[in-house]
């Protein structure tokens, strides 16, 4: 596996992430236990919304390769999550090819738009996606969508970072995301057909469990 260099999204607990990671590179198993804990709700996360009810089970095998591979990761905490979100996916691929089901259709979308500014109600809605039944929502979203919103706001990747994951261009990824957003936000009756962004209605209901 490659370097991944550190995406611009920075989440709270990434300098812990990377001091384990760089002591778990060493040989200690304790400072792996950390990592994992860190990254692995998100990385489950992420999963779910791919392979449902296998998650597990292939989360479990992408951590195999992981902890295979530690020894040539080079990169920050950051860095890491990107690094094993690209693992996971390809365990998910795989999965699906093994069971012969051809994961959900969506356009590639290559046109960029003039996304809102960074504090908007379109990130809002990004930080507050994390409930059940958003995952389960996102899951009914077309795949380019899906997976867009699951890496910036479950794995908690950046643009940049959850076009590598995908081979995409950052540019198609955000639009992905946004549009995705919009369509969660549809479907909860919350910003109807507005050009840009999410209100702050549909970021409030998205973060609700019910």
């Amino acid at each position: 596996m490659g370097q991944v260099r550190q995406p611009r999204r920075v989440q709270p607990r990434d300098g812990e992430l990377g001091a384990a990671v760089a002591r778990a590179q060493d040989g200690d198993e304790t400072a792996f236990a950390v990592a994992y804990r860190i990254v692995q709700p998100g990385l489950l996360g992420y999963l779910r919304g791919l392979v449902g009810d296998d998650a597990e089970d292939v989360a479990s095998d992408a951590w195999l390769e992981i902890a295979r591979d530690l020894g040539r990761f080079k990169g920050d905490g950051a860095g890491f999550r990107g690094w094993t979100a690209i693992i996971a996916r390809h365990r998910a691929l795989d999965h699906l090819r093994r069971q012969r089901v051809r994961p959900r259709a969506g356009g590639t979308e290559q046109d960029v738009l003039d996304l809102p500014g960074p504090h908007s109600t379109y990130d809002q809605a990004l930080e507050s996606l994390s409930t059940e039944r958003a995952l389960a929502l996102v899951r009914g979203l077309p795949q380019d969508q899906a997976e867009a919103v699951l890496l910036r706001v479950v794995v908690g990747l950046d643009g940049p970072a959850a076009a590598r994951v995908l081979g995409k261009r950052p540019g198609a990824v955000r639009t992905a995301a946004h549009r995705g957003l919009k369509r969660l936000a549809h479907q909860l009756g919350m910003g109807g057909d507005a050009d840009e962004g999410v209100t702050d209605g549909a970021s409030r209901t998205l973060g609700q469990s019910k």
